[in-house]
């Protein structure tokens, strides 16, 4: 899996291209999810070997930059497109709008579970997601109150775990990997654990976690380093690499696809791309980018995209949002409240 850049060299390249293209152009601008990034970039090698349009330019940002840049506003300047390992935020369609970004299309391509793996030369790690929460989180609770987090060792969080210092390597804030690692497991554990007090999602920065960019290929060579590390990145990459790594067995459930398509996996998700259709008619294939990425022979049953580690949706699923993909529907701040519950 090729990432470009990390999000700042990333962005501004990507906004430096745009800039020089800021009229009309006829190449399609892609920005967005390192986790969708592979899947993308095959559809946009398959786009520019079968059509008549120019193969188009695909960033990987973070889906929070690629969010950022595709909200900026209608211009020939901003992306037509961007990928996300999770769903826009209502915050983030707010700037959409107040930048005039008012006419989206939201493209739902499959299911990713997101993995904690360790080099496979190692012990495999068997963990909870409240353990998990208290390996990464910057604070504690501890005798009534919320403490700085004083785990160094695993097993100072369960003495059945190894005596292994806490070292996990992990997406930085811009990445939409990140955002679903605290939805999963931190808030979903946190909730539940006396002393939050609610859900909780702060991440210490004493250098237990260490923030890896976006180019998970990095956090691989680093637990080939580090066998007693962990590293957080979607099953896709997971699947890739499975000749180096292997993944954490998560309250009992391994990574596997039966198990995250089905939701038995705890940590699993939904990825995105979404549409700018202003751009529509002012960039030529947008949709038929856009429709060869959802046909069948992408993220279907027994599409390309599956022997790259998407996971597909059920068939009645996947013809229902083609569908809507298909007609251009909008997405409505109320379906965006609905999605981020």
């Amino acid at each position: 899996m090729k990432m470009l850049r990390t999000f700042g060299l990333a962005a501004a390249a990507a906004l430096t291209v745009f800039a020089t293209n800021a009229e009309a152009r006829d190449q399609i601008r892609i920005v967005g999810s390192s986790t969708v990034y592979p899947f993308a970039s095959y559809v946009v090698e398959e786009f520019g070997a079968t059509t008549q349009h120019p193969t188009p330019v695909i960033e990987s940002t973070g889906s929070g930059g690629g969010l950022k840049l595709f909200c900026a506003g209608n211009g020939m300047d901003t992306p037509d497109i961007t990928n996300a390992s999770r769903s826009i935020k209502v915050s983030e369609l707010k700037r959409c709008r107040d930048n005039g970004v008012d006419d989206i299309t939201q493209a739902v391509i499959g299911y990713d579970g997101i993995v904690l793996a360790n080099s496979n030369r190692a012990p495999q790690f068997k963990l909870t997601r409240e353990q998990i929460t208290l390996a990464v989180a910057a604070e504690v609770p501890q005798d009534g109150k919320l403490v700085a987090n004083p785990n160094k060792y695993w097993d100072d969080i369960d003495a059945d775990l190894p005596h292994k210092e806490i070292v996990i390597y992990g997406p930085p804030t811009t990445s939409g990997t990140r955002d679903a690692f605290e939805e999963l497991v931190m808030e979903a554990a946190s909730e539940d654990m006396a002393g939050y007090g609610g859900e909780y999602t702060k991440i210490r920065q004493d250098g237990a976690y260490v923030p890896a960019g976006e180019n998970d290929n990095l956090i691989v060579q680093k637990l080939m380093q580090n066998r007693d590390a962990l590293g957080i990145f979607g099953y896709s990459f997971l699947e890739e690499n499975s000749d180096r790594v292997q993944a954490t067995i998560i309250e009992g459930v391994s990574a596997d696809p039966e198990a995250i398509s089905s939701g038995e996996y705890p940590v699993s998700r939904s990825l995105f791309f979404y549409v700018k259709n202003s751009h529509k008619g002012q960039v030529p294939g947008l949709y038929d980018y856009v429709n060869l990425f959802m046909s069948e022979k992408m993220i279907g049953d027994l599409g390309y995209l599956k022997d790259l580690g998407l996971i597909p949706l059920p068939k009645d699923q996947r013809e229902r949002l083609r569908k809507a993909v298909k007609n251009q529907k909008k997405l409505t701040l109320s379906q965006v409240k609905q999605q981020n519950q």
